[in-house]
């Protein structure tokens, strides 16, 4: 019985740290709502490429692309954002904005799609959140942009997905399509996508 107990603990602590590294709130989790319909389109690269809309940091000329999609108003996606600036030497992240979470999460990622230099647009922006000030404000005129966004939203159900951030990419030693769907470190991203663990700072 106390075997029993301890597994049952020990899932549940798994469970919660899972739970901790992304937001669940992806379409129909609200109270009310239908549940989240199962994937009607395989998960591909292809996919993503010939649908989402994002804007790119790191390597912009590698042949190694990452996909995430990302609400702004998730602390997970923030956190992830940082942890991938120590891989931008080895490749392409493109940033898949998204609304999920809170009716700011389409003005801002709208905003951060509109930017002229989105990067320093999202770090601006979690610094402001980091700083408890909500994120950066929603420009004007960005009407073609939220509706980018709705459909990165659409793009992302239609796939399956139902937490942020979710990560689609291709193993750079293997080529298979590797999926993750949570915020990762900086070490367990790397292999994850099979690049390099860089050196601990």
């Amino acid at each position: 019985m106390s075997k029993l107990l301890s597994r049952l603990s020990l899932a549940a602590v798994l469970a919660a740290a899972l739970l901790l590294a992304g937001c669940n709130d992806a379409p129909g989790t609200a109270a009310g709502s239908p549940p989240v319909k199962a994937a009607t389109e395989p998960v591909s690269v292809a996919a993503i490429e010939a649908g989402a809309k994002g804007f790119s940091a790191g390597a912009l000329m590698s042949k190694r692309t990452v996909y995430v999609f990302f609400d702004a108003q998730c602390p997970h996606c923030g956190a992830l954002w940082e942890a991938a600036k120590p891989l931008k030497s080895q490749a392409r992240f493109v940033w898949i904005p998204v609304g999920l979470l809170n009716a700011a999460s389409t003005s801002q990622g709208a905003t951060l799609l509109a930017a002229s230099d989105p990067v320093a647009a999202m770090d601006e922006h979690e610094t402001s959140l980091q700083a408890r000030r909500g994120g950066i404000s929603a420009a004007s005129n960005i009407d073609a942009q939220k509706e980018a966004v709705t459909k990165n939203t659409e793009l992302m159900t239609k796939l399956g997905f139902a937490s942020i951030p979710t990560i689609v990419g291709t193993h750079a030693q293997t080529g298979a399509t590797v999926s993750q769907e949570g915020s990762l470190p900086t070490a367990a991203l790397a292999t994850l996508l099979g690049l390099q663990v860089p050196p601990a700072q």
